[in-house]
């Protein structure tokens, strides 16, 4: 008789892994002066929000968060912080519900959404483009 298949959270090096290279190819299918923008973020790739974040307030099942200044105001040089997106890991595999595809999915969302508060799309720019 065979057992049920369960889905293990994969190693976290394996997840980053995935992400990375989920980030790589959005980044590579963005129009050329989006693509350049994109490109000049650094991305990091959390296991979960640590807990000073979590003491400012963003949940503990965050998906991703953009810090810094964003484009607009970082090229008028009003920027107090270099731009920089999170990705966390495990929320993201939770979200996926322990399906590899979808994982993959949830990181081209998230970084999208986030990339998006980079450009200075507001919550309603996000809805209209499915980033909500």
């Amino acid at each position: 008789m065979r057992g049920v298949m369960r889905k293990t959270k994969p190693k976290g090096k394996t997840l980053a892994q995935w992400a990375e290279r989920e980030v790589a190819a959005v980044r590579a299918s963005l129009p050329a002066d989006i693509r350049i923008q994109a490109e000049g973020i650094p991305v990091g790739y959390e296991p979960e929000p640590d807990p000073g974040l979590v003491a400012d307030g963003v949940e503990p099942d965050t998906l991703g968060l953009f810090v810094g200044s964003d484009f607009v105001h970082e090229r008028d040089g009003q920027g107090e912080l270099p731009p920089r997106i999170f990705l966390f890991l495990t929320p993201l595999w939770e979200e996926a519900e322990g399906d590899p595809e979808c994982f993959r999915a949830e990181v081209r969302r998230t970084y999208l959404h986030e990339l998006g508060h980079y450009l200075g799309w507001e919550e309603e720019d996000m809805k209209a483009r499915d980033l909500e």
